[in-house]
């Protein structure tokens, strides 16, 4: 049994639709800490759960990295959704013709032994509005490459074919299906 560590609903359903492996949802809440890289907050988050619950476990953190604000909100993502959201994020992007962006999602695992990082990343653009219901965070605003649609407007078997999180979800999977 593997115990998936995060109080978002939307991210253990997005897992729990591509794997038929017993992944139990822990809401523990962990210190997120502020650095410059997605893998450092996961490292850093992923020894602190383990020293919790003793017993496998991983954690997924993930950013949008709009290139025409250098990279931001990157590892900060939360946290400027939490502030400026979605209306915000628009905002800054009003005068700008560079509209590119990515998502990118590290997943950090262990079983108290060895640590490992999965890595994920989808290229898009980020919209002129809002568009769609479903999903959470950037979602609304987010348009992965090769679509002109949203994530929030793709059913959640959709958004998986596309996502970081998706992406780096099937590497973990394989290397389970390895060492186990």
């Amino acid at each position: 049994m593997i115990s998936f560590i995060t109080s978002n609903t939307h991210k253990y359903r997005e897992i729990q639709d591509m794997t038929s492996r017993s992944i139990i949802q822990n809401p523990l809440e962990y210190p997120e800490i502020q650095a410059d890289t997605l893998e450092a907050v996961a490292q850093y988050g992923i020894q602190y759960c383990y020293e919790k619950v003793q017993s496998p476990c991983f954690i997924e953190d993930s950013g949008l990295f709009i290139h025409a604000l250098g990279g931001f909100p990157g590892p900060y993502s939360r946290y400027v959704f939490e502030t400026l959201g979605l209306t915000g994020i628009l905002r800054l992007l009003s005068e700008s013709h560079d509209r590119s962006a990515h998502f990118q999602s590290v997943i950090a695992y262990t079983d108290g032994s060895d640590t490992k990082l999965f890595m994920g990343r989808i290229d898009g653009m980020i919209s002129l509005r809002e568009k769609g219901e479903k999903g959470f965070g950037f979602d609304p605003i987010f348009i992965p490459e090769g679509e002109k649609r949203t994530f929030a407007v793709m059913s959640l078997q959709e958004k998986n074919l596309y996502s970081h999180r998706g992406k780096a979800f099937k590497q973990f999977i394989i290397y389970l299906e390895k060492v186990k």
